[in-house]
């Protein structure tokens, strides 16, 4: 930690205190997998079927963040790591105040995803990792926006899953084969999990 002369602050209402005013606890549910892998399809489904549940529910996506908070970071692996400490940090933040926080980012780095397991763990609050699965095949073949064509055409340097690795979760809370089940299912999958676990 580089900042010095510093003091935290508590405010006058406890995170059980939000959540019980507000009839809801927070959570972060983490997608992570492949560009093209279904993660921000899958997540802006959830997204929209907790609100119409009345969850409170946010999406933090990958490229989007990337437009203001993380505009100054890269591709590198230390920017990766940079990208992902961030978006934990903030996912956390949005938990703390009763908000089921969804994020899509590839975070490619096992290390970084168990980084901010632990940023959630230490502070009592529920981290859900959801693995978007498909083969790099099933993406390339869908490539969307013309990424993985101009990965090989080595137009894009560090490109995950094709020169750049992707460590694939362990034991994810839930794994889903996003080319072999519909989005509706999916979403069902994960409100099921989510259900069972008393999570919502």
């Amino acid at each position: 930690m580089s900042a010095t002369n510093i003091t935290w602050h508590d405010g006058h209402v406890s995170r059980d205190e939000r959540a019980q005013l507000l009839k809801q606890k927070g959570l972060t549910i983490w997608f992570t997998g492949l560009s093209a892998s279904g993660k921000s399809t899958v997540a802006s489904a959830l997204e929209q079927y907790l609100l119409h549940q009345g969850v409170n529910a946010y999406r933090l996506d990958g490229d989007n963040i990337r437009f203001g908070l993380n505009k100054n970071l890269g591709f590198s692996p230390e920017d990766r790591t940079e990208n992902i400490r961030r978006i934990a940090e903030v996912s956390k933040l949005f938990a703390d105040a009763s908000t089921v926080a969804i994020t899509s980012f590839i975070s490619p780095y096992r290390s970084d995803r168990d980084s901010a397991r632990q940023l959630h763990a230490d502070a009592g609050i529920p981290f859900v990792e959801v693995f978007a699965d498909v083969p790099v095949s099933v993406a390339e073949e869908r490539d969307p926006k013309g990424l993985y064509k101009k990965a090989r055409a080595g137009e894009i340097k560090e490109f995950t899953g094709i020169s750049a690795p992707y460590e694939a979760p362990e034991s994810p809370e839930i794994h889903i084969r996003t080319d072999q089940t519909p989005i509706a299912e999916a979403v069902a999958q994960i409100a099921k999990y989510l259900t069972e676990n008393k999570l919502i």
